[in-house]
């Protein structure tokens, strides 16, 4: 899992590195998110990764991450939270520990195949908001399904999905996931 989670921030990193000047303000598939706010979004959660999966709980974290965490160099931001997020998903022991996350402890795996899932959509989230090339690598669009799978009926009742949406006939893999978690491919 820690080596998916790591091919999801690359895969992301691109789509990141691709948002020109004027784009940060585009509306992105998920309601009231802009392109800006879509990556601060994925940057908090990279750097609450990086606490929690060292074995910090929520409290200890406190209200630091809260905000803007971009500054004036979104794409920096990204990159600096991604390397911290890797380092602590890949660090000995990490995905067997617990991790104190907001809908209670989970084994580190748990939580890393939750930023995985998080962090691919959003990636495709980002690039059609910005007029990118939105396929995803096939590879993570499977392994991606099987995160999905199991924990499709609790991740659909969250609210953190859009809506039901129906693939079409013959729908790829990408479009059969995408719509699974409430996007239109």
């Amino acid at each position: 899992m820690a080596q998916l989670h790591r091919q999801a921030l690359d895969s992301t990193r691109k789509f990141v590195s691709g948002v020109a000047p004027d784009q940060w303000a585009s509306p992105t598939p998920c309601e009231g998110w802009d392109a800006r706010s879509l990556v601060n979004h994925l940057v908090s959660g990279n750097l609450w990764a990086a606490e929690l999966a060292k074995g910090r709980t929520i409290e200890e974290v406190g209200d630091r991450l809260d905000g803007d965490v971009l500054g004036t160099d979104p794409i920096g931001a990204y990159e600096r939270s991604a390397e911290q997020a890797d380092a602590a998903f890949s660090a000995p022991g990490a995905l067997d520990a617990p991790c104190a996350v907001s809908y209670g402890p989970v084994p580190g795996s748990v939580y890393a195949g939750h930023r995985f899932l998080d962090l691919l959509i959003h990636g495709w989230d980002l690039a059609v908001a910005t007029g990118q090339d939105p396929a995803l690598d096939p590879a993570l669009v499977d392994a991606c399904a099987e995160v999905v799978a199991p924990q499709a009926g609790m991740l659909k009742g969250s609210g953190m999905f859009g809506g039901d949406v129906e693939a079409p006939a013959g729908a790829d893999p990408q479009a059969r996931l995408l719509a699974q978690l409430g996007r239109q491919a």
